[in-house]
C-alpha cells in the first residue's frame, strides 16, 4: 500500500514538472519570437526558461543526474515544440502575446516553486533552506530568460509581486505538510496560491513598498 502511494507521489510530481516545463517553455518561445529570434534562438531561450530553475536546484541538492538529463523526453518534447509552434508564434498580436506571457509564466512559477519546496523536503532540508529551494527553481529560469533577452530580470524590478508569490506559495504547502494534509492537495494549493497572487498583483497592480 505505502509502495502504491508512494508511486502514485511520483506520479503527481512529474506531471507538475511537466506542466511546468510547458508553462516556461511557451513563455520563453513568446518572449524569442518577440525578439525576432530565428529557430536556434528560440529553442535557446525555451530550452534555459524550462530547465534553468530545475538545473540549479537539482545542482545545489546534489541530485544527479540532473532531471532533463534523466528525462530526456523533456528536452525533446520542447524541441519539438519549438519546431511547430515558432511559426504561429510570429503573427501573434502584442496585446496577446503579452497576456500568453503573464499567464503562462505565472502557472510555470507556481508548478515550479511548488515542486522545488517538495523536492527539498524530500531531501531532509530545514524548512526555511526547503522555501528557498522552492523560490529559486521557480525563478531562476525566468532570469535567465530576460538576461538572454537583454532585459534587467523580472524579479529585480521594482513591478508586480513576483518572487513574493513564490515565497507565499512555498509556505502553503510546507505548513499544509505540517498538518499532514494530504501531499497532492498540498501541492495543488500551494500551486494556486502562487499562480493566483501573481495573476491578481498584475490585475491589480500590487507592488511592495519601496
Amino acid at each position: 500500500m505505502a509502495l502504491d502511494v508512494q508511486s502514485g507521489m511520483n506520479t503527481v510530481l512529474q506531471v507538475i514538472e511537466v506542466c511546468g516545463i510547458l508553462a516556461f517553455a511557451f513563455s520563453g518561445f513568446i518572449e524569442a519570437s518577440r525578439r525576432d529570434m530565428d529557430l536556434v534562438g528560440v529553442f535557446t531561450v525555451a530550452f534555459i526558461t524550462a530547465f534553468g530553475g530545475g538545473t540549479l536546484r537539482d545542482l545545489l541538492l546534489d541530485r544527479r543526474p540532473l532531471f532533463w538529463v534523466e528525462h530526456q523526453e523533456y528536452t525533446l518534447l520542447v524541441f519539438v515544440l519549438a519546431l511547430v509552434v515558432t511559426p504561429f508564434l510570429r503573427h501573434l498580436r502584442t496585446s496577446l502575446s503579452e497576456k500568453i506571457i503573464i499567464v503562462a509564466d505565472a502557472l510555470g512559477l507556481g508548478l515550479f516553486s511548488a515542486l522545488g519546496a517538495s523536492m527539498a523536503e524530500h531531501a531532509g532540508m530545514p524548512i526555511f533552506v526547503c522555501v528557498m529551494m522552492g523560490v529559486i527553481t521557480g525563478i531562476f529560469g525566468g532570469v535567465l530568460r530576460d538576461v538572454v533577452c537583454n532585459e534587467i530580470p523580472l524579479v529585480f524590478r521594482r513591478g508586480h509581486l513576483y518572487a513574493t508569490c513564490s515565497f507565499a506559495g512555498c509556505w502553503t504547502y510546507l505548513i499544509l505538510e505540517r498538518f499532514e494534509a494530504f501531499q497532492a492537495g498540498a501541492l495543488i494549493v500551494s500551486i494556486f496560491v502562487t499562480c493566483t497572487m501573481r495573476l491578481l498583483s498584475v490585475r491589480f497592480n500590487l507592488k511592495l513598498p519601496g
